[in-house]
Formats: structure tokens, C-alpha cells, sequence
């Protein structure tokens, strides 16, 4: 099974070269060369596009000199890069202690472990455990072993486009085949069921929406929640669903879907897995993404943006009650409660309430997607406009009425964002996905969407 063409990496498109000519230097290509001779060459990675010398604030500098204002970010970047918070904290933990081996406590692990146990009280109304580990793909494995040894059981369910890690597990209940490799290394974990995920505007079940692109529930009656429970019911054994509560692509889940999921979890004896390494820590408006919704996870796991932007770590956070494999190593990772990586954490999270950056988000992911549902009206190649906070999606098509895909507007769009200095990612091949940091502030998203503006009109130009 190869990779669809949706999955396809721009970085490896001709349209690169012809950038990479008009705004790389000499000296960057050498370097570009001696990273391509170096590393192991794999999709959406290696070869590189540009080199980076800064990273500052929602900004990253090239090796050129060029400022681009960093919307994508793999989203490690809630607070910015650099934020001179993160920063301080890591350098007083050197001072204070660089290392500390499982077998003894951590004073800062501990802390982290107690600040994100009350997050999870205050989503779910549950006590919240935690097992730290260094990427979130690691955090998905350690969520998968537990929920196998809490219900006696092996079998997940989980959902076809989403993303969870590369490693086997991660890439088992992921559903890109771009991740999970084809047949290329053989089979994946067994028992890893999946279905259709919801995505209202290109319903799965071929469901249409309003004229505002909103479900219409009275038709669909959540044919993609009813089809979660069916196969709960058929399977009979499932030990968790494990799923993005806003997918990354952006989809939002329709009114109602996570509690009709939920509840048929509960009536089967499954637990709910929600990935929120995307998506939580404010990404949304909501410190978790699955505020929105009202429907409490067992397990939630967070990453990416967990270490500042500085450094790798992330958390599986489970019910109290499901702490029964202490006769097993679910992940014994070396840096489990290392003292560094969990101060940039702590800190992290200082900033985030501090400067109430999850608020700051809701309100300029608000102006956000007003200005993106005027755009819009202007530009025939927008078919649908989504997102909640800062994450957020515009899907392109070049027939409105057959929603056809655009895949190579979007490319175009991206590169001419690129040469403005405005970099986000193309998501399914044809949906533009902007996550910037959540300190941008309201006047730097409107600089950003005056550059998408212009591109669009740019590109439906022809010019």
C-alpha cells in the first residue's frame, strides 16, 4: 500500500526546486547537501526545504536572513520559541541537577506528575496518574499497553487519516499509510481495527452539510459515532478507542459525537484514548481540546508543546483507578523523570496560565476564522472553512458544488506564502492547516491572513 497522493510530502514536489532557486543562497545548499548525505533519507523530513539559523517568538530566521512567521511549528511552539520563562528554568535546573535515574524521585517530575494529575480532575472529575516519556508516539504506546492490561483485552479501535506516532503501536492504530509504511515492513500490531473518522464537509457516510458548512444532524443522525458503536458491539473485546479529539487535519467533531462515543465505550467496557499532542495545552481555546465536547477520557496523552518548544517530553495521564500494572514496565524510559526536561514543562505550563494564552487563543482564533469565512466569499478556491482556537483549516477545491480536491492550489498557495514570509502546512494534499503559537497576537494574525489573502488571489489568478 503506498502513500495517496493527499499524503504526499510538497518538500519532495518539482514546485520546491523552483523555490529553493529564487530564495536559498549557495551556502545554505551546501548545507542542505551535507544534511541529505547524513541522514537517512524518509518522507516529510529529510531532504530539507531551507536551513534555520533563529528561532524567536511566532518567528524563525533562515540561514539567509529571511523572518517567516512560523504557523506550523509542528506544534511545539504554544509559547513561542525562546520564551525567556522556559529558558531560565532550564538553565536553573542545570545548575540545580541535570539528571536523575528512575529508581530515585525527582522533585520537578514529581511536580509536573501533580500539576497535569489535577488537569485531568478537571477534565474528567477523576484523580489522573502519569508516566512520562520523551516523544508523544512513545506516550501512545504506553496508553495502548495500559488500556491492554486494565481490560484483559488487546483489540483497539481507532480512526483511518489520523496520526498518533511512528513507532509500531503508534503506527498501528494511526491511519495514514504514509506512517504505517505499506507493506514495506511487514505487518503492524493485530487486532488494530479502524474506521471511517468524521469529517462533515467530505463525510465518509456521504452526508451532506448546510449552506455553512454545519452537519445536518437530523438527516445523518451521527452516522459516524452509530458506526463506533456497531463495531464495538460486533467486536465485542475492544480495549480502547483511541482517537484525536479535533483532528489536526482540521476537522471538529460534529455536536454530540463525543458523547454518543462515550457512552458506547461505557455500555462495552472500552476505554477512551484521546490524543491530545496536537491539540492540548490551549491549542483550541480550551486547555484540552476535549473541553469542547463534555466527554470524559480514561487516558489522555500529551506532547510536542509539553517542553517549550526546547526540549522532548511528553505524558500518558490516566484514571487513578487504572494503576494496576505496576508488575509490568510499561515504559521505563531513561529520561522518565528527568529534572531538566520536566522544569521546561513546569515552566511551560506557568506561562500558559500566566499569560492566559489559552484565552488568547479563543480570541484570535475567533477573529481568525471570521476573517477566513470572508475570504471566503471572495475566493472560489476556499470550499470550506474550519477550526476552533489556533488551529485552523481552509480546504481548497476547484469545483465548489463537487468539492474537488485542489491539491495543487494549495501547493502553489504554499510556496507563494513561503516567499512572504508566512509558513504554515498543507494537510490531505488540498487543506492549508495553520497552527501558530499561541501568543500571536490579533494584529500578527491579521498580517498573516493579508499574506494568505494576497496568495489566494494570486493563485486563482493564474499569475
Amino acid at each position: 500500500m503506498k502513500p495517496t497522493q493527499s499524503e504526499g510530502d510538497v518538500n519532495q514536489s518539482p514546485r520546491r526546486s523552483q523555490w529553493q532557486s529564487q530564495h536559498v543562497e549557495p551556502e545554505t545548499r551546501a548545507l542542505l547537501a551535507r544534511d541529505s548525505a547524513a541522514f537517512l533519507h524518509q518522507s516529510v523530513s529529510t531532504p530539507c526545504l531551507s536551513a534555520v539559523a533563529k528561532a524567536d517568538g511566532i518567528w524563525i530566521e533562515d540561514t539567509g536572513g529571511r523572518r517567516y512567521m512560523d504557523f506550523h511549528g509542528n506544534n511545539v511552539h504554544h509559547v513561542g520559541y525562546a520564551h525567556p520563562h522556559v529558558i531560565a528554568a532550564i538553565k536553573d535546573q542545570l545548575d540545580a541537577l541535570t539528571f536523575a535515574p528512575r529508581r530515585f524521585a525527582s522533585e520537578r517530575a514529581v511536580e509536573l506528575a501533580e500539576v497535569l494529575g489535577q488537569r485531568f480532575l478537571s477534565l474528567t472529575g477523576h484523580a489522573g496518574k502519569v508516566l512520562f516519556t520523551t516523544g508523544g508516539s512513545d506516550a501512545v504506546e504506553v496508553a495502548i499497553k495500559l488500556a491492554r492490561i486494565a481490560t484483559g483485552r488487546f483489540k483497539t479501535l481507532s480512526f483511518w487519516d489520523s496520526f498518533h506516532g511512528a513507532g509500531f503501536g503508534a503506527s498501528s492504530v494511526g491511519g495514514e499509510s504514509l506512517f504505517r509504511s505499506g507493506n514495506a515492513v511487514g505487518p503492524l500490531l493485530p487486532g488494530t481495527e479502524h474506521v471511517a473518522p468524521f469529517g462533515c464537509y467530505r463525510c465518509p457516510y456521504g452526508h451532506a452539510v448546510d449552506d455553512s458548512g454545519q452537519p445536518r444532524l437530523d438527516q445523518c443522525r451521527l452516522a459516524c459515532a452509530s458506526m463506533v458503536r456497531y463495531v464495538l458491539e460486533r467486536e465485542g473485546d475492544v480495549a480502547a478507542v483511541i482517537a484525536e479529539p479535533a483532528r489536526a487535519v482540521p476537522f471538529i467533531p460534529p455536536p454530540g459525537y463525543w458523547q454518543a462515543v462515550r457512552d458506547a465505550c461505557h455500555a462495552h467496557g472500552t476505554l477512551l484514548i484521546f490524543d491530545e499532542i496536537p491539540t492540548g495545552l490551549g491549542k483550541t481555546g480550551r486547555f484540552f481540546a476535549a473541553e469542547h465536547d463534555g466527554a470524559a477520557p480514561d487516558i489522555v496523552v500529551l506532547g510536542k508543546a509539553l517542553g517549550g518548544g526546547v526540549l522532548p517530553i511528553a505524558a500518558c495521564i490516566a484514571r487513578a483507578d487504572l494503576d494496576v500494572a505496576g508488575a509490568y514496565a510499561l515504559g521505563h524510559y531513561t529520561h522518565e523523570k528527568n529534572p531538566v526536561t520536566a522544569a521546561a514543562a513546569l515552566a511551560t505550563l506557568e506561562v500558559i496560565e500566566r499569560e492566559r494564552l489559552v484565552e488568547n487563543a479563543a480570541r484570535v482564533g475567533d477573529y481568525a476564522l471570521e476573517r477566513l469565512q470572508e475570504m471566503k466569499q471572495r475566493h472560489a478556491l476556499i470550499g470550506d472553512v474550519r477550526g476552533r482556537g489556533l488551529l485552523l483549516g481552509l480546504d481548497l477545491v476547484s469545483e465548489r458544488d463537487l468539492k474537488t480536491p485542489a491539491a495543487d492550489a494549495a501547493e502553489r498557495v504554499l510556496y507563494a506564502a513561503l516567499s512572504r514570509g508566512l509558513s504554515f502546512k498543507t494537510t490531505m494534499g488540498n487543506v492549508l492547516t495553520l497552527t501558530p503559537p499561541l501568543i500571536t497576537t490579533r494584529a500578527q494574525m491579521g498580517q498573516a491572513l493579508d499574506i494568505l489573502d494576497e496568495c489566494l488571489a494570486e493563485v486563482s489568478s493564474g499569475s
